[in-house]
């Protein structure tokens, strides 16, 4: 099972719930092999929750064209290949603009002089970290880099590559509706749309909707601070048939311990809310993401 976490807006506690949602079940449910990565590469948050031990860190890059100047002869097909204006050809040098270039190889294929070579170009780093059971593993985009999308997919490969279809996988993506988030959610079996009762929660998240409907994800609702704003998502969930699976109450112990960067799953209130939630996903995906606990599985 792969269970995305998404918002339409930052703020609304959707790592909150990613991480709590992934140390409740890997604590409780020892048969699970849970895994929570974090895909908000512009600015990963989750392992400020979570300690443990680092199994593996390395470097990502992507592919960018390099120009061989004693080859070229200035023909101008590199930039009219490329649909991302990431080349310029001026009359006695190639400009490469890397935070342009989306690493298709048109201009490199279409060269007649072979003047264009790939190389690798440094975007970001992965860090993969063992706390208890649950495994963590999370993307960052490398200060200056633009394109989150190559990070995030590399980032997932390796989720997949890393741990076999047994595993449960919680992603943490980025917030809002944009490209990033739609390379997260893209093979999700489900996505937990976490909005505040809010107005401006409300606005968002119709944004959010109607983007899971566009691109065919099966979701639901859960609020977030309950008992703060008013009813507006409440009556917005009912009117469009949406399922709200889950409501975390507003409590000052959950802001004096996520300001400390501790976990909150423990708490009475939310236990129930997490447990609920869960219950609503397996209701949703007609699937048994819990098995039972005295099963045992590394």
């Amino acid at each position: 099972m792969k269970i995305a976490i998404a918002s339409g807006k930052g703020g609304t506690g959707k790592t909150t719930l990613a991480v709590n949602l992934a140390a409740m079940i890997s604590a409780e449910h020892p048969g699970v092999r849970t895994v929570l990565t974090d895909l908000d590469v512009e600015e990963p948050n989750a392992g400020l929750f979570l300690g443990g031990e680092t199994l593996e860190e390395r470097g990502l890059s992507k592919e960018i064209p390099e120009w061989v100047q004693q080859r070229c002869t200035f023909c101008n097909r590199c930039r009219e290949a490329c649909q991302f204006n990431a080349i310029a050809v001026l009359p006695k040098t190639v400009l490469i603009f890397p935070e342009l270039c989306h690493s298709c190889n048109a201009c490199v294929g279409l060269c007649p002089e072979e003047a264009l070579v790939m190389k690798d170009h440094p975007i970001g780093r992965l860090r993969h970290v063992r706390t208890g059971r649950l495994h963590f593993v999370e993307g960052e985009l490398r200060i200056g880099e633009q394109q989150a999308v190559p990070v995030i997919k590399q980032t997932l490969d390796y989720t997949d590559q890393r741990f076999p279809q047994e595993a449960l996988k919680i992603y943490d993506a980025p917030p809002g509706t944009s490209c990033p988030v739609i390379e997260s959610v893209h093979e999700a079996d489900f996505v937990v749309l976490v909005s505040e009762p809010t107005p401006f929660g409300l606005h968002d998240l119709r944004l959010s909707v109607r983007t899971m409907q566009k691109i065919g994800r099966s979701f639901g609702v859960v609020i977030n601070r309950q008992g703060i704003g008013n009813d507006g998502v409440e009556q917005y969930c009912k009117e469009e048939g949406i399922d709200i699976l889950g409501r975390i109450p507003d409590m000052k112990e959950i802001a004096h311990r996520y300001a400390r960067g501790g976990l909150i799953h423990t708490l009475p209130a939310v236990k129930e809310a997490l447990k609920e939630i869960v219950e609503g996903i397996g209701a949703k995906t007609q699937s048994a993401i819990l098995p039972p606990k005295n099963s045992s599985q590394e």
